[in-house]
């Protein structure tokens, strides 16, 4: 009798269960609702960001939210940034070395160091405070390698400067601002590691 009331229940079931999928599949938009939540998740918005740039860069900090802008239009929400100091300079050819913390939403804060030669057409020199933004990073170990990029500037007291840096897809928009003097166009890249070194290469 319990096999037979088994038998009885099982295609009402199945008929169900099967409409159920059905019903899921054919709504593509409830899947990409569920990756938007969860790319807000564990994402940076605009505001989040800015308030950060606010409380890190003080006073001079008057155009940062139109660079956040700038960035978020052609890359969108930022998956980690790093936050640090850095001190650089050039004549031909130069170096710059950086200290600073990446900090992933729901990935607590990690200590980073960067460094790396330039060689261009830049005079002067520059002590800056340095916002990254960190673009498809998805875990910390990725980040310690060199990235390439190119980068043209004009620095003036409480200046901005951005330049694009990318590897492997990962993508990196690191945004300066700092007391110096700076003109012209470098080509370099930057290496970023666990520990401090002196070796840009």
């Amino acid at each position: 009798m319990r096999l037979a009331f088994q038998k009885k229940i099982a295609l009402p079931v199945k008929l169900f269960l099967a409409t159920v999928i059905m019903v899921f599949c054919s709504n593509p938009g409830h899947a990409q609702s569920t990756n938007n939540s969860s790319t807000l998740a564990t994402s940076y918005s605009k505001q989040e960001l800015i308030s950060a740039g606010h409380n890190f860069f003080g006073k001079t900090s008057g155009g940062f939210a139109l660079v956040i802008e700038s960035i978020f239009s052609k890359f969108g929400r930022p998956s980690a940034y790093i936050i640090g100091e850095e001190a650089s300079g050039a004549l031909v050819a130069g170096l710059r070395y950086g200290e600073g913390s990446l900090h992933f939403k729901k990935g607590g804060v990690h200590k980073v160091y960067w460094q790396g030669p330039s060689i261009g057409f830049d005079f002067g020199g520059n002590a800056s405070r340095t916002m990254t933004l960190v673009y498809k990073l998805k875990q910390v170990s990725n980040l310690y390698r060199s990235y390439a990029g190119v980068e043209g500037s004009a620095y003036l007291v409480g200046g901005f400067s951005v330049n694009i840096q990318e590897r492997d897809g990962i993508v990196l928009a690191p945004i300066r601002t700092g007391v110096g003097a700076r003109l012209g166009i470098n080509f370099g890249y930057l290496k970023y590691s666990r520990k401090p070194t002196w070796n840009p290469f």
